[in-house]
Parts: C-alpha cells; structure tokens; sequence
C-alpha cells in the first residue's frame, strides 16, 4: 500500500473518531435532558397530587336512583278504568286507577244505616232514663201511701184488740151479750188481716221502688258520662260508617308523588287485592345517586362534601353538582343474597365497596333529567365544608 492511502486511512479513522465522539456527547445530553424531564415531570406530577389530586376521590361505579313509590290499593275489587301507561308523567294526586265501587258504596249505606240506629237507640235510653225517673217518684209515692195504710191498719188493729179485750172482761158478768163479743171478735180478726195486708202492701211498694231504681241504674249505665255523639254505641258506629266513606274514597287510586309511571302490571277488568303492586311512580324530579366507593377512598369523605358528576347519557358536556349525604349501613357483600363466608379456609382479602349517597342538585335535574340506572361518575372533594 502506498504512502498516500495510507494517509488517507489515517485521516478517515480521525474523522469517524471526531464524529463518534461528538455523536456521543449529543446522546449524552439528550439523555441528560429527558431524564431531567422526567425528574420535573415526576416532581411537578407529585406536588399536583399531594396538592390538588389527592383531595378528590373519584368512581365510575355509581348509578342513579330514588325512592320509588309503589302503588297499590288500599281495598280489593275490579278496575274498572286504567288512566295511566309506562313512561307517562304524573303528579301527586292525579287518579291512576278506579276500582269499581258498587260494593264499597252497599257497605256505606248499611254503614250510615247503623249509624241511624245508633243513634235512636241512644235517644230511646235516654227518653228511658226520663221516664225511669218519673217511675221512681210513682214508686215512692206509693211506698208513702203503703207506709200511711200500714200505719191506719196497724191503729185499727190496736183499737180492735182493745175492744175485744174488754168486751171479754166484761162477758163473764153478762154486760156483754154473745153477739156483741163475736162482733168484737171479727173485728179483731179483719183489723189484723188488714194489718197483714198493708204490711204487704209496704213491702211491695218497697219492692217496687227498688226495682225501678235498679233498672234506671242498669239504664244509666248505658248514657252515664256521655251525650248523644259521644255515647259509646254512636261512636262505634260513626267510626264504622267514616271508614265506609274512606274505602269508597279509595276505590280511586291517585298518584302518591310527582313523577314517571313504570312497570305498570294492571289492566281493566282485572280482579285486584288490596296491597297488590299495580305500577310504579319514579320521582325522577328526586333522583340521587349511589356510589360505591372502595373502602379505601373513604378515609377523608365526609357528609356534606361536594361532588362533581358526569352521566354517560349526556357525556362530558353535562356537569351534575351535589352533595354527600350518608354513608350505607354496610357494603354490597355483606346484604349479598349469598354473603361471603370470611371465617372458612381459603379466604382471599377483597377491597369492599361502600354506597354513598349523594343527593344532587335540582336545577341540574330540571335541566337535564335522569333515570334509575344510569352510569355515572362521581367525584368527590374532600376539601369541601362538611357544614
């Protein structure tokens, strides 16, 4: 190989070192770089969640809900008219359904009939009570006079032995003649049958006055301590005729809140029970929402806090805004049909989840309505008040 090749080889190989290195040098420096990148990065990434992040506690494992009313009727029969059907709107007092009244209306008439009767028997005891009284003063009157006719029978009686007596003393000298003595002996003989008739006579006036205050007692029993309308017997059967009127009355079955019909299980014609499920009422104006948080997003979330939420239905676009209002009484697996058995041999630990229920903003139900079921997601700050 001559000189100048080999010069030239030299030469090359200088320039290949020079580019290498310099090569080097800028891999180096952009190393330098991104790993300076990532260090701002992981630090500026840990001071936005140990500052801001970490003070929200977000899922997507919540849905909408409410407390939907049920509605069934009060007293059994046939409907007779459906006025409603799913997905129509509602309010509170608006009739649903109507069960035919025939028999409701039959049970308050024999109800007000009762009620009469009632009444006029409570009138009759008390015109019985007067006349009860009026009796007793007969009956008094009568002891009076039986009283007064004892007394003469008994004077008579004594002037008769009296009489007899000394008709017999004077018998024996002959001053008194056969005839008069037996005169003087029926006398004696009829004064003491009258004695023992007013004595009997007494004793019955006394018997009777008795027997007529007894019976205004037993009478009295019945009005004592009590008018015409609040006599037991009248109570008893207003009570029974009101609540005749309140069976007819809720033989038309009225919307117990405002709302969407759904599920509705009844058709005309339709032979119902009372406490049957006929449809339902969903006050979508009063909707909330479960979220089931893991347990261990719970440390700092308190009653009250506020909450961000976003529905699937609306996306992105629509914000709802609410707030914590409780905490379930306990997770999802412990109110399982079939509860987990923790105390048996091949326990596996799993993070639990707690419903909370948050309570969302009105004006943003008006302006975008939801309903039971929907997916959504919500975000809580914990460092919201709790006031």
């Amino acid at each position: 190989m001559s000189q100048t090749s080999t010069a030239k080889i030299h030469a090359v190989s200088e320039e290949d070192l020079a580019i290498d290195a310099r090569n080097g040098q800028r891999r180096k420096t952009l190393f330098t770089a991104l790993g300076g990148v990532v260090a701002l990065a992981v630090v500026g990434y840990s001071l936005y969640y140990g500052l801001y992040a970490s003070h929200f506690v977000t899922t997507d494992n919540a849905y909408a809900a409410a407390e939907i009313a049920q509605v069934t009727p009060a007293v059994g029969g046939t409907v007779r008219e459906v006025k409603v059907s799913d997905t129509q709107a509602v309010k509170a007092g608006d009739v649903l359904i109507v069960i035919d009244d025939t028999d409701a209306r039959l049970a308050l008439a024999q109800a007000e009939a009762e009620y009469g009767r009632a009444v006029r028997k409570v009138r009759g005891y008390q015109a019985t009570d007067s006349g009860l009284s009026a009796q007793i003063a007969a009956r008094a009157a009568d002891e009076q006079r039986a009283a007064a006719q004892l007394a003469s029978a008994e004077s008579d009686f004594e002037r008769a032995g009296i009489d007899l007596r000394r008709r017999e003393a004077l018998a024996g000298s002959g001053s008194v003649s056969g005839e008069e003595l037996s005169r003087a002996r029926n006398s004696f003989d009829a004064a003491q049958a009258a004695l023992a008739a007013a004595k009997a006579g007494a004793a019955q006036a006394r018997a009777n006055r008795a027997a007529a205050v007894g019976s205004r007692e037993a009478n009295s029993v019945l009005i004592d301590d009590s008018t015409l309308e609040t006599n037991p017997e009248v109570a008893l059967a207003r009570a029974r005729r009101d609540q005749a009127l309140v069976d007819l009355q809720r033989t038309v079955v009225r919307a117990p809140v405002d709302g969407v019909v759904a599920r509705r299980a009844v058709q005309v014609g339709q032979r119902v029970q009372a406490g049957a499920s006929l449809l339902s009422v969903v006050p979508v104006a009063r909707m909330h929402v479960d979220a089931n948080y893991k347990e261990v997003q719970l440390q700092d979330v308190r009653v009250g806090q506020k909450v961000e939420l976003r529905a699937d239905i609306y996306g992105d676009k629509v914000t709802y805004h609410g707030t914590v209002a409780g905490f379930s009484g306990g997770t999802g697996a412990a109110f399982a049909a079939i509860p987990a058995q923790n105390a048996s041999g091949n326990w596996i630990k799993v993070v639990q989840r707690l419903p909370v229920r948050i309570e969302l903003d009105p004006t943003d139900l008006a302006a975008h309505p939801l309903q039971v079921g929907l997916s959504m997601h919500a975000t809580i700050d914990t460092r919201s008040s709790t006031n």
